[in-house]
C-alpha cells in the first residue's frame, strides 16, 4: 500500500476511534474540563484555564478530599472523585488538565487518552526512561490532542530566538548550552501542616503509593513528594526539564548520547530535618549531544542564591534567554578566540624563531558588561501558561498537534532521567537514542 494511503487510513480511522466515544466540538463551542491533582500547581493552571471563557471545569479528582473540597470553591458545580478513573467515565467530558505528582503523571494519561479525553499533562510527563512508549501509541491510536506543560514552546520571544537567530546561523556553530535554576527551595522544603501529622480518614493513602514500592504512610513524602527519588527526580525533572527543553527546541536536537551529573547533601539544615529527602540539594550535570554541543545545568538550595537562564554561546555570538525576554550579543568586529597560554622564554614559534613570554594580565574586576553596542533586547509578551493553555485549547478543537506534544515532553523528560540516573550510580551514562536505551 502507498505510504500516502496508509496514513490517510490511519488518520481516518484515529478520528472515527476518537468520534465513537467523545464529543465533536464546534469552533465556539464550551470545552468541559476535568482536574486530575488538586494541588498548588493544578489550583494555578486551573485558573488560567477558566480565564478562557469557552472551558468550564465539570470535575475535580484527587486522593484527598479535602482537595477537592478546596478547589470546589472556584468550581462550584463540579463532580469531586477520588479515583480519577471515576472522572473519566463522564461523557460529558472533553479534556483533562493532569497536576498529580510526578508518578502518576503516565497512569492517569493513558486512562485518559484511552477513555477518548485530550491532555494537557504538567511536566515532567514520565517517572522513568520508556515509560512513555505506551503513552505514545494510545495518544496516536487514539487521535487525542496531547500537551505537556512546557510552556515556553508556545512563548513568542522563545519561537523568534530560535527562528531568527539559531537558525538562521547569526550565532555560528553553538557549542555550548549553560542552564541554571537556582532557590527554588519552596518546591522541596515544606512544614508538615498539623492535618497532615497523621493521615487523614479521607486520604487515599494506598492509591497515592500505588505506582511505586509500598510504604507506611509518611506527612512529608505527601506533602513534598518532590524531595524523594521515588515519586520524581529531584531538581533535574522539577527544574531542568524547563531548560533542557529550551535547549532542544531552540537547537532541534532532542536525544543525548551522554550523560554525567553530580550532586549531594551539602546544605546541614535541609540534610538534617528528619525528613528522609533523598532528593540532593544541590546538583550539576552534563549532557552532550550528537550535533556536537554541550548542554550543562547547575542547581542549589543554598541561602542568597536566587537566579536562573538559559545562554547559548556559538562562535559568532552569545543568546542569554529567560521567560522574560532574551538578549543576543553578536561578537565584535575583529575580535578572535583567546590565545593560548605564554610558551616558555626561548622557546621556537613559527619559522623557527624564539619567542618572549607575554606578561600575564589579570581579569578585570568587576567584569565588565558582556554586552555591546550591537547587543539585541527582546522582551516577553503576555503570559506563558496563558499562551500554552490557549494553544491547547485551539489544537481541541482544530485537531491539530500542540508544540508540546507527547513526544516532546518525553524526550525532555527522558534527558533529565539520564542526569539522575548518573547521579545514583555516579558513572557517566551512554544512550543509545535511536533505540531509546542506556547502553552502558
Amino acid at each position: 500500500m502507498p505510504d500516502v494511503s496508509r496514513r490517510n487510513m490511519l488518520r481516518n480511522a484515529a478520528a472515527v476511534t476518537a468520534a465513537s466515544y467523545s464529543r465533536i466540538l464546534g469552533a465556539n463551542e464550551t470545552i468541559h474540563l476535568g482536574v486530575i491533582g488538586c494541588g498548588l500547581r493544578g489550583g494555578g493552571m486551573m485558573r488560567t484555564f477558566q480565564a478562557n471563557p469557552q472551558v468550564r471545569v465539570i470535575a475535580l479528582a484527587d486522593v484527598w478530599g479535602n482537595k477537592v473540597d478546596a478547589f470546589k470553591r472556584n468550581a462550584p458545580d463540579a463532580a469531586g472523585f477520588s479515583d480519577h478513573r471515576r472522572l473519566l467515565e463522564s461523557k460529558d467530558l472533553d479534556a483533562v488538565l493532569i497536576a498529580t505528582p510526578d508518578h502518576w503523571h503516565v497512569p492517569c494519561a493513558l486512562d485518559a487518552v484511552n477513555a477518548g479525553k485530550d491532555v494537557y499533562c504538567e511536566k515532567p510527563l514520565t517517572l522513568h526512561i520508556g515509560e512513555a512508549r505506551p503513552l505514545i501509541q494510545a495518544v496516536r491510536a487514539n487521535g487525542r490532542v496531547f500537551q505537556t506543560g512546557m510552556q515556553q514552546r508556545s512563548g513568542a520571544h522563545y519561537i523568534q530566538a530560535r527562528d531568527e537567530y539559531v537558525k538562521k546561523g547569526r550565532l555560528g556553530k553553538v557549542t555550548l548550552i549553560r542552564t541554571w535554576w537556582h532557590g527554588s527551595v519552596s518546591s522541596f522544603v515544606k512544614p508538615v501542616p498539623p492535618e497532615l501529622e497523621h493521615q487523614p480518614a479521607n486520604l487515599d493513602w494506598k492509591r497515592y503509593v500505588q505506582p511505586v514500592r509500598w510504604r507506611d504512610y509518611h506527612p512529608y513524602q505527601y506533602n513534598c513528594f518532590r524531595a524523594y527519588l521515588d515519586f520524581g527526580g529531584g531538581q533535574f525533572t522539577d527544574l531542568f526539564t524547563h531548560w533542557v527543553d529550551v535547549a532542544h527546541m531552540l537547537m532541534e536536537e532532542d536525544r543525548p548520547v551522554t550523560a554525567m551529573a553530580q550532586g549531594g547533601f551539602y546544605i546541614p539544615e535541609y540534610r538534617n530535618d528528619g525528613s528522609g529527602r533523598t532528593a540532593p540539594d544541590t546538583v550539576s550535570a552534563q549532557l552532550e549531544y550528537p550535533g556536537g554541543w554541550i548542554c550543562t545545568f547547575e542547581a542549589t538550595m543554598a541561602a542568597g542564591v536566587n537566579s536562573e537562564g538559559v545562554e547559548l554561546y556559538g562562535t559568532k555570538g552569545r543568546l542569554f534567554i529567560l521567560r522574560s525576554g532574551f538578549e543576543f550579543t553578536p561578537v565584535e568586529s575583529g575580535a578572535t578566540p583567546a590565545l593560548p597560554a605564554s610558551p616558555q622564554a626561548g622557546s621556537a614559534g613559527p619559522g623557527g624563531r624564539a619567542q618572549q613570554p607575554r606578561q600575564y594580565r589579570p581579569p578585570e574586576f568587576p567584569p565588565p558588561p558582556q554586552t555591546n553596542q550591537d547587543t539585541v533586547i527582546v522582551k516577553a509578551e503576555g503570559r506563558l501558561e496563558r499562551s500554552h493553555v490557549d494553544r491547547f485549547l485551539e489544537c481541541i478543537k482544530t485537531r491539530k498537534q500542540p508544540p508540546a506534544d507527547v513526544v516532546t515532553g518525553d524526550r525532555a523528560a527522558a534527558a533529565c532521567h539520564l542526569c539522575t540516573l548518573s547521579y545514583k550510580e555516579k558513572r557517566q551514562i551512554r544512550f543509545d537514542p535511536d533505540r531509546e536505551e542506556v547502553v552502558a
